[in-house]
């Protein structure tokens, strides 16, 4: 089969196309996956550029953690899916599982889910990542609860933009914060009650406007580094912060002072470990849900790549240009 590779670390360019030995056996409780389309997310940037090397594959490295496809093969033990089934999910592209910028891919059936029915493959490959955080984030860590005051940090990217809306699902009145106009007008699009010009605006002055100076009930921090210490202004007595970025040096005397709770997320940890990966395709069955209920719909950048573009599409989404999720569509295999 043919795949998108790395054989070293290094900028886009490193991305080279390969053929390899093709999939003949299929373990029990995996599937085969005819991919359809991928997404990038900044961890496989990371992992290319050999930020995150202690979780790469090993060479030559297929990346892509998001997928979308058609089951091709069952192995033994899978009763949840059959031949012919649209499926999604986050299966790959780290230590000992190859990832998706393939013909075809292998997954552990546990990873996956359908997909929506009302979403292009290319569009349903832009939420399996980004969703299984903001709903482990925000439904699972933080148990918003309906009429609460929820801040979410980076309204238009990829776990931003969906965090509002399951806000939203459960709720919750959502305030986002964005740094210009534009994407403070995706915010309201998406669901957000009120957006907020961080660039323009302190923290004490829109904790002031919006809450009365009471504090918001949860904070989600999607950005990471001094944005965290934000959101611990932010919040109310005894709230909630939760973050998908906390690899840096805090003073975290606030939390003490303000009885806080900090959840740090990081949904790699289910594949890493091989632990609780039945909780993704769990969560992503019910995003499918509200996807088709029209609750929530993915935020796609207008540039669209082909996985023969790969180099280009990380150059795009590491520019900071993009508004949402940078896809790929499969073309490998013409």
């Amino acid at each position: 089969m043919k795949a998108q590779v790395i054989q070293s670390f290094g900028e886009p360019s490193v991305f080279e196309t390969l053929n390899l030995p093709d999939i003949e056996q299929v373990p029990p409780n995996h599937v085969l996956i005819c991919v359809s389309a991928s997404s990038v997310n900044p961890v496989d940037c990371k992992i290319r550029s050999g930020k995150l090397a202690s979780i790469a594959p090993a060479f030559p490295a297929i990346l892509h953690g998001d997928v979308a496809g058609v089951v091709t093969q069952i192995g033994e033990g899978v009763n949840s899916f059959r031949v012919g089934d649209e499926v999604y999910g986050c299966s790959g592209g780290i230590t000992g599982i190859n990832g998706a910028l393939a013909e075809y891919m292998l997954v552990d059936a546990d990873l996956l889910a359908l997909k929506p029915q009302s979403l292009t493959m290319t569009q349903a490959a832009a939420l399996p990542l980004v969703s299984i955080t903001a709903y482990e984030a925000l439904i699972q860590r933080a148990q918003i609860k309906p009429e609460q005051t929820v801040l979410v940090h980076g309204a238009t990217g990829g776990v931003g933009h969906i965090a509002i809306q399951l806000a939203k699902a459960k709720g919750a009145k959502v305030f986002a914060t964005a740094s210009n106009s534009q994407k403070m007008a995706i915010a309201k699009q998406l669901g957000a009650d009120i957006a907020i010009n961080y660039r323009d605006t302190p923290v004490e002055d829109y904790v002031d406007t919006h809450t009365k100076g009471r504090g918001f009930d949860v904070a989600f921090d999607t950005v990471g580094k001094d944005n965290l210490d934000r959101c611990f202004q932010a919040v109310n007595i005894n709230g909630v912060v939760t973050s998908i970025s906390t690899r840096s040096t805090h003073d975290l005397s606030i939390l003490q002072g303000k009885g806080l709770t900090l959840h740090s997320v990081f949904m790699l940890i289910p594949l890493l470990y091989g632990i609780n990966r039945a909780n993704h395709g769990t969560i992503l069955t019910q995003i499918a849900r509200w996807v088709d209920e029209g609750k929530i719909t993915p935020l796609i950048d207008t540039q669209a790549f082909k996985f023969s573009e790969v180099a280009q599409a990380h150059r795009h989404a590491e520019s900071g240009s993009a508004i949402g999720k940078v896809t790929l569509t499969q073309d490998l295999s013409i």
